[in-house]
């Protein structure tokens, strides 16, 4: 089986909805944080391995502590997981700390002070122009007919 079958990712999906689950229902350890996601998961072809991305929402202490509460469960995880999917190979799981969402956010959050501050330097340059235009007398078009 490749890695990007149809089945694979079928698995997958259902191992991410399932770890889901588990981590949000069953599991009671104190450590884990309450706002933590399961982002994704990867399933080997074999179906001997299983690494899950999760996401934290918190500080750094509480997604080390998550990560740490989580490692700690997953042996229980894994027994859950293999009661819950009929698979031939129950995978051993990993848990990976994924700061995808947390760069994003940071990211959107860079460029909405990008724009304000170009809005407030072009809000700037557009009083400039006005305050240069106003100083500026206007040009007399009798001068012109003149010479000729």
């Amino acid at each position: 089986m490749r890695k990007n079958s149809v089945k694979n990712t079928r698995i997958s999906e259902e191992v991410r909805r399932e770890m889901s689950m588990i981590i949000d229902h069953k599991l009671k350890d104190p450590r884990i944080h309450p706002m933590t996601t399961v982002v994704d998961c990867e399933v080997t072809p074999d179906l001997k391995f299983c690494k899950v991305y999760i996401s934290v929402l918190g500080d750094e202490q509480a997604q080390a502590e998550t990560l740490e509460g989580l490692k700690s469960s997953a042996g229980y995880a894994r027994r859950e997981l293999a009661r819950t999917v009929n698979l031939r190979n129950t995978p051993e799981i990993t848990f990976v700390l994924d700061q995808s969402i947390e760069y994003g956010v940071n990211m959107s959050h860079r460029l909405d002070e990008l724009l304000a501050s170009n809005a407030d330097k072009e809000e700037t340059d557009v009083n400039d122009t006005d305050s240069e235009e106003e100083l500026d007398d206007p040009i007399d078009e009798s001068d012109d007919d003149d010479s000729l």
